[in-house]
């Protein structure tokens, strides 16, 4: 892919999705996902920060933002990444089982496929621990593009476990597959409790409002 996503335009985007290209595909979408998460968060402090009424979590807030800032930037990269080791993987399989090329590159281009969505994984992970600290500490104003925020970094992880769960069973190793799904379990745990914990404290201001 000689390319970046995030050059293309949504319009670019979307068409090469639909189409019978190998890239982009779930794992870039869910990447892409992550970062609109993280824009939104970004949003949110935007029209939080340097305003009197929260003057008082002017720092966390400020920390918070430069930490969005950086997911925001690492997702779409992940986006790259996820496509071109699909695209590499898929390469590969249009080749003969029997093919030298595919015997020697295929366990690593495996690897690098499992791993590309579990990275987005956690990343959306980080997102919602960043979110999670913003219900009492943002603008009550944005607490709806709060929640939408969240959910998407949620959507974002569950999309990409998925591509984790696919790739999973093709891993040679038996105690690398044990692993990986292990780290998946937990992280999907994680991201569930920072969800429902982001969507019980937005409530309860929007309710205090």
């Amino acid at each position: 892919m000689s390319e970046t996503l995030a050059k293309l335009s949504m319009q670019e985007f979307a068409d090469r999705l639909a189409s019978k290209a190998p890239s982009p595909g779930g794992g870039a979408v869910a990447a892409v996902t992550a970062a609109h998460a993280a824009a939104l968060g970004c949003m949110v402090l935007a029209y939080t920060l340097g305003k009197p009424k929260f003057a008082a979590h002017e720092n966390e807030n400020q920390v918070a933002l430069q930490s969005l800032q950086r997911a925001q930037i690492k997702a779409l990269a992940l986006a790259d990444e996820d496509a071109v080791a699909y695209a590499n993987l898929s390469a590969l399989w249009k080749l003969p089982p029997t093919d030298a090329r595919r015997i020697e590159q295929e366990p690593t281009a495996v690897r690098a496929a499992t791993a590309a969505p579990l990275s987005i994984l956690m990343l959306a992970h980080d997102i919602l621990k960043t979110l999670q600290n913003l219900p009492k500490t943002c603008n009550p104003n944005l607490l709806s593009d709060l929640a939408i925020a969240a959910t998407l970094a949620d959507t974002a992880a569950g999309a990409a476990a998925w591509n984790v769960r696919v790739n999973v069973p093709q891993l040679c190793d038996a105690a690398e597959r044990a692993t990986t799904e292990h780290k998946l379990a937990h992280a999907l745990a994680q991201v569930r409790s920072a969800s429902d914990s982001i969507a019980r404290d937005i409530t309860t201001v929007m309710k205090a409002k």
